[in-house]
């Protein structure tokens, strides 16, 4: 752990890991300047603190809702982690969007849908917003994933979806895999976080 600092309005959390998201070589980014995560691993939880840097006037944080009000908070502006127990092929994917909303779907090996194990707590989520930054910091409670999550070797892949005023998607990750943005590759899960020492 390298230092503390405050995440929105949440608590003070360790700094693991600070990771730069990637625009996909295909994307229209510019309304974007740059997006970073800051990851924290704490015996209850994973904590994550997306910052996007940009002409935020010009990013559309809220997502159109179909007739039935259903959104797919994927297809405009949303953060997203997944994450994989170290080793293993079946994985979560969180969506995170500026508008409180969330996400969370499990799979049991690439795109191979799965019901999700547990009943998940809602992530504790605070959202800031300036005029040149956007930032969005979420907890996610480990062990309601399984029983053994919280103390497992983690592979997380972190990315965003920006969805700009002229509708046009930008498409940021840690690693992007050759052709299309797809950010269930396995090579997507570009980081790997230790199990949290014991208190």
């Amino acid at each position: 752990m390298i230092a503390c600092l405050w995440i929105g309005r949440l608590q003070v959390m360790n700094i693991e890991t600070l990771a730069d998201l990637r625009c996909h070589n295909a994307s229209d980014c510019e309304d974007v300047c740059a997006v970073h995560v800051i990851v924290g691993r704490t015996s209850g939880g994973l904590e994550l603190g997306f910052r996007l840097d940009g002409n935020i006037s010009r990013i559309c944080l809220t997502p159109r809702r179909g007739r039935q009000g259903l959104v797919e908070l994927w297809r405009h502006t949303c953060f997203e982690a997944f994450v994989a127990i170290d080793g293993q092929a079946a994985y979560h994917e969180f969506n995170f969007a500026p508008t409180h909303e969330w996400g969370v779907y499990a799979f049991r090996a690439y795109r191979d849908p799965a019901p999700l194990a547990n009943v998940l707590r809602s992530p504790i989520i605070a959202i800031n917003t300036m005029d040149d930054r956007l930032e969005l910091d979420a907890r996610i409670i480990l062990a309601d994933l399984s029983a053994v999550h919280s103390h497992s070797p983690l592979r997380l892949g972190l990315s965003a979806v920006i969805e700009s005023r002229n509708r046009s998607l930008s498409y940021w990750a840690l690693r992007h895999p050759a052709g299309k943005p797809d950010f269930h590759h396995t090579d997507a899960f570009a980081l790997r976080l230790k199990p949290p020492e014991p208190e």
